[in-house]
């Protein structure tokens, strides 16, 4: 990277000292500019905390990892495209080999004991990673907007022990797993863990398995979200670990006509037509949602769906109100819970329920 590629944003503390006389020194931010061509890697890597670095329209074929806080890695729109590296050499960097040889696009890691903070990723298309597009490990306060990510070969956008992170305004379309994925650990047995508040809204989540996966979190919110030809919409889940998942809200989103066909896995039957599912959880808001044409022969098939848990967990206090659902098969409302669970359908519009008397 040359000189020219870096444009200062703030003028330095000296120069502000003596044009401004009392004025408090401030921090000096910089936006490092890369072109076609360049390293996106080398870029980040020479960025302080708090600088923007912007990816100009190219291919680029790299991962590229970032562990500085307060960093912008922005790209200037749909056509800034991050694809896999034909090949990642034994010269390659550490941080650059680690996030490609793990299949990832862009890495956002921080520290066991040291989340890395106030990171943006925005406005850029990952695409074709055999693992995720963009994955967060140990991070807080993480913006993710405007991102494309589509045909990675498990996850769209997804994050594990990491809190209070917004994803907004993002597609996730045609990946192996799910849109974007959510999990207190991927690998790990725990029980669910509190997001400080983590925000999914206003994306575009179609042709993936699923559209968007909660897994064993507590405190988050799923809003205003289009989720689209999936084989299923939203699956909050939960399992045999303490605390419960729960403790969460899916709400005014658009779930339609997710009857993709996904097989069965170890855990779970085969998707098809899954609107909302909530499994092993607790306490969790759904409200306001418009769930309309998920029809399958999935035992997880319906609109919005309790589904008794396959390791036998149950879902208990749940609220299931104000929902607009029509054409859901086998039903609009499907609860697989005894009613002694202390779950609640109320004032939702739809037609048939199973059991009956849910509508």
């Amino acid at each position: 990277m040359t000189k020219r590629h870096i444009t200062y944003l703030a003028c330095s503390a000296a120069l502000c000292g003596s044009l401004l006389g009392a004025a408090p020194a401030a921090a000096t931010h910089h936006v490092l500019t890369v072109h076609p061509g360049e390293s996106i890697q080398r870029a980040v890597d020479a960025a302080e905390p708090g600088d923007t670095v912007v990816v100009l329209a190219g291919t680029y074929h790299e991962s590229v990892k970032v562990t500085t806080p307060g960093l912008t890695l922005r790209g200037v729109g749909a056509g800034t495209v991050l694809k896999p590296a034909k090949k990642v050499g034994s010269t390659a960097k550490k941080a650059v080999k680690s996030c490609a040889e793990m299949g990832n696009g862009i890495c956002v890691v921080g520290a066991k004991k040291q989340p890395v903070e106030d990171v943006t990723i925005a406005h850029l298309t990952v695409t074709g990673f055999s693992r995720t597009g963009v994955m967060a490990v140990g991070a807080a306060n993480l913006h993710v907007h405007g991102v494309a990510a589509v045909k990675n070969g498990q996850w769209g956008l997804a994050e594990e022990r990491s809190v209070h992170s917004m994803y907004q305004n993002n597609v996730a379309r045609d990946n192996g797993d799910a849109g974007i994925f959510l999990a207190n650990s991927v690998t790990a047995e725990k029980g669910a863990a509190d997001t400080d508040g983590t925000v999914v809204e206003h994306n575009l989540l179609a042709g993936n398995r699923i559209g968007v996966t909660v897994r064993r979190l507590r405190n988050l919110t799923v809003s205003d979200n289009s989720v689209t030809g999936n084989c299923a919409g939203v699956f909050v889940v939960g399992d045999e670990n303490k605390p419960k998942a729960g403790h969460l809200t899916v709400a005014d989103n658009q779930v339609v006509k997710n009857n993709k066909y996904c097989k069965k896995t170890a855990r779970l039957a085969f998707l098809q037509g899954s609107g909302i599912v909530l499994t092993g959880t607790e306490d969790t808001l759904v409200t306001g949602n418009t769930v309309t044409g998920n029809s399958g022969r999935s035992p997880l098939s319906g609109g919005v769906v309790l589904f008794k848990s396959f390791v036998g967990v149950t879902s208990d206090r749940n609220q299931i109100t104000r929902n607009r659902l029509s054409g859901n098969a086998p039903a609009d409302l499907v609860n697989q819970e005894a009613t002694k669970r202390g779950n609640a359908f109320r004032q939702n519009t739809c037609k048939k329920s199973k059991p009956a008397g849910l509508c």
